[in-house]
């Protein structure tokens, strides 16, 4: 699988192929959200399941009109059959409560985790970041 990185989010690469980790930094532009939602739906069609981490303790923002990108629509439909685990780093406090709601419906086991809590999350996706 290639490597991502698109404006303010960049993948971090893991000790395990099923675990797909992001870096956000800054503000996601819609290029960028529908550039990631290729890529998901790339590896939703090479793994049955992967786990995700997503740090965001450096992010800033968003434009909302990519979630009506049917590439953005298609990948969240199919997250919920792909993605067995996924931990939110340093979200936002709205973000953050969305998770925690969200864990109860639907078949994803999410969790956010605060930005000193970074190990924890690694530990919940069971991957490990690779540095260079």
């Amino acid at each position: 699988m290639t490597h991502f990185d698109h404006g303010s989010i960049q993948q971090i690469p893991t000790d395990n192929d099923t675990v797909l980790a992001f870096q956000i930094h800054g503000h996601i532009d819609d290029d960028a959200s529908e550039a990631l939602a290729k890529f998901m739906n790339d590896a939703f069609d090479k793994h049955p399941k992967v786990n995700m981490l997503l740090d965001m303790a450096k992010f800033t923002g968003s434009d909302w009109d990519s979630i009506f990108d049917s590439d953005v629509v298609k990948s969240r439909f199919r997250s919920l059959q792909h993605v067995g685990r996924y931990a939110v780093v340093g979200a936002p406090d709205r973000a953050a409560k969305m998770i925690a709601l969200m864990n109860k419906v639907i078949p994803v086991e999410a969790r956010a985790f605060d930005a000193d809590e970074i190990t924890q999350a690694w530990d919940f996706v069971g991957a490990q970041p690779i540095t260079a």
